[in-house]
């Protein structure tokens, strides 16, 4: 894997999910067959939970594929899933997937089934047979074995002699007590309560004690004294037999319990909570059950792998039909990953996904390495969407600290992977995170707050705009210029490897350094992680090779002018650049385009590829060093593989950070001429007694070239870091080698040839969509080209999006050559309307755009015209602001709200607003959609739609509750102000949880008013008079702000949307917009008639509302939240970097004089670019 290989440390076993639970299907329309990816997938709440939240109605496909590299949680959760599927008592399957100790009953039962499965699962095809087969699918050989012994395991632990029980339950002891000591209150679990959490610190604390001390979720002491039986599910895992459980597990935190609290009046006991959190169990269960038993297409797929090693194998199946690309399924494993050939071969098992949920990934193998290997496997549907989540944070400011993860601006990036957060581009969102902001600013002074949770949703940014998203097939990847994007490339590769050399580490870490040096093995980006960050922007942006060279020459330029300090990291890590870059097929730097020579290991090869793998066999014995007697490890340093001389006036010492371990035997066979190694894994593991058989490529001319290869050791070293230093230098010495042996060594040193990998490129635009009724992309003029990125002078903000239409249509040509003047007009987010004359040309981009600032270019002669642009998102003009809440029309008569999720109405629960105090927590949580820029917007009353959109979503919430001391209201009318009229009432039912979003929705019904409406309704109308809380309340709405309320009622239909369908005759479709109408003059419906009067019920139980129930529509009206990475922090004059060296000033910055665009650290730098530069340095040419 392309990640750092690191000393595994102390094991923690996450059997049990550590947020809760949501639903993955929640931005799909309910008519899309699902077909889901879940990476680090953890326990089955999220599964549950999803066929829990499915609209009955529509029965879609849902295919889920299940990834998790420790066989111990999907065998457990395959456990439950038959034991719910066979229909035994869900309060046993509670005690036997939550409690850490059981009683009798259910540990019969847990023996029972696991006897049952290990039965049917010998082989792939008996599994096959089994009942549980239409529904549960084993993607690998490898998976079903691995399962099979953990049931096996499960079934005979108290079988074990006494003495290995009762050290399992010493463990147990142990982690129970640590669990407790110094812990008062579980802040982890409290968010489980949303926006009560602060009110359910207590109770959840108090729970989360009584678990650890008694192992049971039980508060009767008789029940607790009855589960006196280790639950063998949690005794197994990676780490191996005893127990390696997490010590922040908590069942409840899987669970939603602001209902609870928030109808209990901010306050629960412990058995309530248990109670609420069993219910819900229970109602998963029952829907789990109901989906397998039904004619419904669920289809649950496991696999055993590490995520990114899936996501690779998956992606290269797609590609080339491979089954195999030879990568071991997780760090310290031998074995490979192989995909079955019964379901892959043979199409059936999907390979590409349009829900892919990465769980907190992010804060185990940082977020770029989550993204570039999974991006490739999202389906090119308009809908497909992908989830990432983290949990922890390393800076002062955890809602600040997103945007570093990526390491370059997020605009640019987004640019570069074809996604971006759906928040980022809308500036709201509609899952709550404030209790989060809330908790950290309150404690962040008082005590060491550990976690701060972050969701992003990421969608292609064409796929929001409703016209680009009907042509994003013909929208072609962004082209950077070479030099800039090289440039790019390098900054983005200091970022992530800078602090490797000692002085930037101590300097970019001077106020902090204690906990950097405690934090700096905590690296996650290696040589390779980088170099396949280049291979997936190469193939996604579909560069030219020659640019390609250009961008490669451009990059490896500025590496070599930082690389040239002898012994510096980069240095040291030179070849291992290049080796990957080749292995790859990414790049190939010159050396390697020669053969190299038949010498030493060499001499007796039929063929000397330019690559190696060095197989190093390294005695047992030799890792004890890193143990101390109690089994305790020091630490997590990272392993590398190192070629160095023994000749102490030798300066040759290469690292290469891409290793691959496992305990066993390497074994040579083939011949002398074609050596070929095989590896016998040890399934002992750490149990057993086998040497560790290390591996890594090499370039072969390392070693033939420099130094004699008998004067050449290769080893298995640990990475240099501060942390390693402290700790290892005294053991190891100062160069930290684990085990060496001279290269010469043909018993410990294997070669082997390493080929290049096979690389095949992808597809990267959207498959072409089925559209309705009007096409609303106009080409009169001529085709546009791919556009254009112009990077800022630092190359790393995006200056501007340019298009270059040329003018091949004849009557275009006419206008233009008699000196017509185009004119250009924003008609959406990314589109651009071009006019010439009688003749009409929309001009999409690949991210939204200011168009109101375009610059035309205009070429008479040369017959093109160019439209350049600055780029958009949030708090920035036009963009989004086209409109905030776009619906778009996913193909086949499917709708779908782009930046708002869904939800099932029927399935939230419904505040008590008669219990004891709501005002107190319900205020607050309405008011913290607000940022500070935008409560002072609204204090000076200026012009900011989504703002006023807040403000009167904020009083509807405030007046149907009455928390703010007026009556409750439950019917609004939006008053427009400048024309002192009202054309929109909505009725609100009920005032209901969100759970899975930790936010409240109200559940209502929308009447818009029309002339030919109100000619029906005109006398029912009249009576919508006072009569207590029946009487109608005004809403002031302001400037846009009534159109913005046209635009975001659509989605808040959209999104409720669980019963009906849009039909052939939906007027959106014939017509092609939605809404049907933002004109505030025509006083036309802006939403379609599909739904009207449909799922009303509601509106029927109550008398003066029943005549209206024909003609409304149902809505779901929920706060809009403001996204707390998004404030914008302008570049510190310090932060400028020289364009050649990419160093800082000396002692300033100097702005070349003449086009102002770049700026040099010296006047050296200055004289070295000059030939470089002097072709670029012009000023542009004149706009119009």
């Amino acid at each position: 894997m392309a990640h750092p290989l690191f000393w595994p440390g102390q094991y923690y076993f996450y059997p049990i999910g550590n947020t809760s639970a949501v639903s993955l299907t929640r931005d799909l329309p309910p008519e899309a067959p699902a077909d889901i990816l879940l990476l680090g997938c953890g326990d089955a709440r999220n599964i549950l939970y999803t066929i829990f939240c499915e609209p009955k109605h529509f029965g879609r496909k849902l295919d889920f594929t299940c990834c998790d590299f420790d066989p111990a949680v999907l065998a457990r959760n395959v456990l439950l899933f038959t034991m719910v599927a066979d229909g035994e008592s869900y309060l046993t399957i509670w005690n036997i997937f939550y409690h850490f100790k059981i009683d009798r009953h259910s540990h019969d039962v847990l023996v029972k089934q696991c006897k049952k499965l290990v039965a049917m699962s010998d082989t792939i095809q008996h599994w096959k047979s089994s009942p549980y087969a239409p529904f549960l699918k084993m993607c690998t050989d490898y998976t079903l074995a691995e399962l099979r012994r953990h049931w096996g395991l499960y079934a005979d632990m108290h079988e074990l002699p006494q003495k290995r029980v009762d050290s399992v339950r010493e463990a147990f002891d142990k982690q129970s007590r640590a669990s407790r000591e110094n812990i008062t209150l579980i802040f982890s679990t409290s968010r489980s309560c949303g926006p009560l959490s602060t009110q359910g610190i207590s109770v959840v604390s108090d729970q989360f004690m009584n678990y650890w001390k008694t192992g049971v979720t039980f508060t009767d002491q008789a029940d607790i004294a009855d589960a006196n039986i280790l639950n063998p599910t949690f005794a197994y895992s990676l780490g191996g037999e005893g127990y390696h459980v997490h010590y922040g597990t908590d069942p409840l935190i899987s669970f939603h319990l602001a209902a609870l609290l928030g109808n209990g009046g901010g306050s629960a006991s412990v058995p309530d909570a248990v109670a609420c959190a069993k219910s819900q169990f229970k109602m998963w269960c029952l829907a789990f059950r109901s989906s397998v038993a039904s004619t419904s297409h669920l289809c649950i797929r496991c696999i055993v792998g590490e995520a990114t090693v899936v996501c690779r194998t998956l992606h290269a199946h797609s590609l080339t039909g491979t089954l195999n690309v030879n990568l071991p399924i997780a760090p310290w494993k031998g074995e490979v990953l192989r995909l079955g050939a019964d379901e892959y071969q043979r199409g059936i098992a999907p390979v590409t996904f349009n829900v892919i949920d990465t769980s907190n990934l992010d804060d185990h193998i940082a977020l770029l390495n989550v993204l570039v290997t999974s991006i490739p496997l999202l389906s090119s549907e308009p809908a497909s969407v992908l989830y990432a989540e983290s949990l922890l944070f390393n800076s002062e400011n955890p809602t600040k600290e997103f945007t570093d993860r990526l390491h370059a601006d997020l605009t640019t990036m987004s640019l570069l992977l074809g996604l971006s957060p759906v928040d980022y581009l809308s500036g709201f969102t509609t899952r709550s995170n404030t209790h989060e902001v809330l908790t950290f600013r309150a404690l962040k002074k008082k005590i060491s707050v550990g976690q701060f949770h972050q969701v992003t949703t990421w969608k292609s940014p064409p796929s929001g705009d409703p016209i680009a998203s009907r042509c994003a097939q013909q929208i072609l990847p962004p082209v950077f210029d070479s030099r800039q994007l090289g440039t790019l490339f390098y900054d983005i590769y200091e970022s992530l490897f800078g602090q490797e050399d000692a002085m930037t580490f101590f300097e970019v870490n001077r106020h902090n350094i204690q906990k950097a040096i405690g934090t700096s093995n905590l690296i996650h980006y290696i040589r390779e992680s980088f170099v396949l960050f280049l291979a997936f922007v190469k193939d996604r942006l579909d560069v030219a090779e020659e640019m390609w060279c250009d961008v490669m020459d451009r990059f490896l330029a500025l590496r070599d002018t930082r690389a040239k300090v002898p012994l510096s990291m980069d240095l040291l890590h030179q070849h291992d650049l290049c080796a990957q870059l080749y292995r790859h097929s990414v790049y190939t730097i010159s050396p390697y385009r020669a053969n190299p020579p038949k010498i030493g290991r060499f001499a007796t090869w039929e063929a000397v590829p330019h690559l190696v793998r060095i197989i190093l066999t390294v005695p047992r014995e030799k890792l004890a060093v890193l143990e101390i007697p109690d089994g305790i490890q020091v630490g997590t340093p990272l392993l590398q593989g190192e070629v160095f001389s023994t000749m102490v006036t030798a300066d040759f010492q290469h690292y290469f950070s891409s290793v691959d371990v496992a305990f066993g035997r390497a074994i040579l066979v083939g011949s002398e001429a074609n050596p070929r190694v095989v590896f016998e894994e040890d399934t002992k593991g750490w149990d057993g007694d086998s040497s560790l058989i290390a591996s890594f490529t090499v370039p072969t001319r390392v070693l033939t070239d420099f130094v004699s290869p008998t004067n050449v050791n290769v080893a298995l070293g640990i990475k240099s870091t501060p942390a390693t230093l402290v700790s290892l230098s005294s053991k190891l010495g100062t160069k930290i080698i684990l085990h060496s042996a001279k290269l010469m060594d043909d018993s410990h040193v294997y070669l082997i040839p390493e080929q290049p990998l096979p690389r095949r490129k992808a597809r990267t635009s959207f498959a072409k969509q089925e559209q309705a009724g009007t096409d609303t992309f106009v080409c009169q003029i001529g085709e546009s080209g791919a556009p254009i990125v112009e990077l800022d002078e630092q190359c790393e903000l995006v200056a501007s999006l340019t298009s270059r239409i040329p003018i091949t249509d004849e009557a275009s040509q006419a206008y233009f050559g008699s000196g017509t003047m185009p004119r250009i007009a924003q008609i959406s987010s990314s589109v651009l309307r071009l006019t010439l004359g009688g003749r009409i040309q929309d001009v999409a981009f690949p991210f939204p755009i200011i168009g109101s600032a375009n610059k035309l270019r205009l070429a008479r002669k040369s017959l093109y015209i160019e439209v350049a642009v600055p780029i958009s998102r949030a708090l920035k003009a036009d963009g989004m602001k086209f409109n905030h809440f776009p619906v778009i029309d996913t193909g086949h008569s499917s709708l779908n709200p782009w930046s708002i999720h869904r939800i099932n109405l029927s399935h939230l629960p419904i505040l008590d607003l008669n219990a004891k105090n709501v005002s107190a927590w319900l205020n607050l949580h309405a008011a913290s959609m607000f940022s500070t820029r935008e409560q002072t917007l609204l204090k000076k009353r200026e012009a900011d739609a989504l703002a006023y959109v807040k403000d009167t979503i904020n009083t509807i919430i405030c007046r149907f509750s009455g928390t703010q001391g007026t009556p409750r209201r439950q019917i609004f009318a939006l008053l427009d102000k400048s024309r002192n009229h009202i054309d929109t009432i909505l009725f609100i039912d009920n005032l209901r949880f969100d759970l899975a979003s930790h936010t409240v929705v109200c559940d209502g019904y929308v009447l818009p008013l029309t002339p030919e409406l109100m000619d029906k309704i005109r006398e029912p109308f009249a009576k919508l008079g006072p009569a207590t809380n029946r009487e109608m309340s005004h809403v002031g709405v302001y400037d846009g702000e009534l159109q913005a309320w046209k635009r975001l009622l659509p989605a808040l239909v959209e999104r409720c949307r669980s019963s009906w369908a849009h039909g052939d005759k939906c007027e959106y479709l014939a017509k092609g917009t939605i809404p049907l109408t933002d004109d505030m003059d025509t006083y036309l419906d802006p939403l379609c008639s599909c739904g009207r009067g449909k799922g009303v019920e509601g509106m029927r139980k109550v008398g003066l509302w029943k005549p209206f129930a024909p003609h409304v529509t149902r809505i779901a009206v929920s706060p809009l939240f403001a996204v707390s990475y998004l404030e914008t922090v302008a570049r510190h004059p310090d932060a400028h970097k020289c364009c050649v060296c990419r160093g800082r000033g000396k002692p300033k910055m100097h702005m070349c004089s003449s086009c102002k665009k770049v700026r040099y650290c010296s006047r050296e730098c200055q004289k070295k670019d000059w030939n470089d530069h002097k072709p670029r340095c012009k000023a542009p040419s004149k706009l119009q």
